[in-house]
């Protein structure tokens, strides 16, 4: 049987590099990888389907599941992840504490944004900010006219407005036409010295490990998606997907832990890594639904409750039923 020609949008991360550079196959899969940023991948998987198995944002992928029209189906590799405390900056002369958010204009690239949703959702658990106390902001972070890739229906309370014409989130929060800013990426002028733009947690490592003590939130960003008619067509192709993504991921953190010759370009990475499993665990980037799931029923339901998704979606609804196994020696 000749193998499937499939191609492979997916982030040039560690844990997918033994996949890209052939360490790692794909079973059954004669795969075109595509290493691109998460912005154009969703961008073209979400407009035209351009690729047969793809990153996808969480948060969009459940708005299209809610809406009964998603392309893709999902296998349960979470190929980013990460703590967002770190995506709130702030005009830092104006906020001070999570509670001065309320009644501030907060820049986002777009409101949907698996990131925001997860930094809403810390904001009006943890601090009492809600949506609705906030004015939001929606254009791009660098360069004006990032429309949102899915259409969004917000609560009536809830108060979003586009930048004005021209104008990026990260040029207004200069100007202090806006008092903060929530996005993956950090805006232009951090790290430029302007005097008044600064994360809204000054120790956001410590505040990210106490939200994990307390909630056991490793928060996910990405799922994969696979086109569905290939996956309805191939039945062993999820588990095929899924099984090569997991081998790569334990190969990019078995070379973490081989400090004979670091192989990331940081220091302190096998300090990290201890600490790292001190306060998470032994697999502290799991795989799989079942691990996942209590965390993924949280998302869902913040996602709901933040109107992004037309209805409660529950955790069993994102994923191809032949990732939920595999077999044991």
């Amino acid at each position: 049987m000749a193998k499937l020609h499939l191609s492979v949008a997916v982030g040039d991360y560690d844990r997918t590099r033994a996949l890209i550079d052939g360490t790692v196959a794909i079973d059954g899969v004669d795969p075109i990888y595509m290493t691109l940023v998460p912005e154009e991948i969703f961008f073209r998987a979400l407009r035209a389907v351009e690729f047969d198995v793809c990153e996808l944002s969480l948060s969009s992928y459940a708005m299209n599941i809610a809406q009964g029209n998603s392309p893709y189906i999902a296998v349960p590799a979470f190929v980013s992840r990460t703590f967002r405390h770190t995506a709130v900056y702030v005009r830092t002369d104006r906020v001070k504490k999570p509670a001065d958010l309320k009644g501030r204009k907060v820049g986002v690239p777009e409101y949907q944004l698996t990131a925001n949703v997860w930094a809403r959702a810390f904001l009006d658990d943890d601090y009492g900010v809600k949506p609705a106390d906030i004015h939001w902001i929606r254009g791009g972070i660098d360069e004006p006219g990032r429309p949102e890739k899915l259409a969004v229906d917000l609560p009536p309370d809830v108060r979003l407005d586009n930048a004005p014409e021209g104008a990026t989130i990260s040029a207004l929060l200069a100007a202090g036409a806006i008092d903060a800013f929530i996005a993956p990426r950090p805006p232009k002028l951090v790290g430029k010295d302007h005097p008044h733009i600064g994360w809204l947690f000054g120790e956001p490592v410590a505040v990210a490990k106490d939200y994990f003590k307390r909630t056991g939130f490793f928060p996910i960003m990405h799922v994969l998606g696979i086109r569905r008619e290939l996956a309805s067509r191939h039945p062993w192709l999820a588990g095929a997907v899924l099984k090569a993504f997991e081998r790569a991921k334990l190969l990019a953190v078995g070379r973490l832990a081989d400090n004979s010759a670091p192989g990331v370009t940081l220091p302190f990475v096998e300090e990290m890594l201890k600490d790292a499993r001190a306060v998470m665990g032994e697999d502290f980037w799991p795989y799989g639904v079942e691990p996942n799931r209590k965390l993924l029923d949280y998302f869902l339901a913040q996602h709901h409750a933040q109107g992004l998704s037309s209805r409660r979606l529950s955790v069993d609804e994102l994923f191809h039923p032949a990732t939920y196994e595999t077999f044991k020696v």
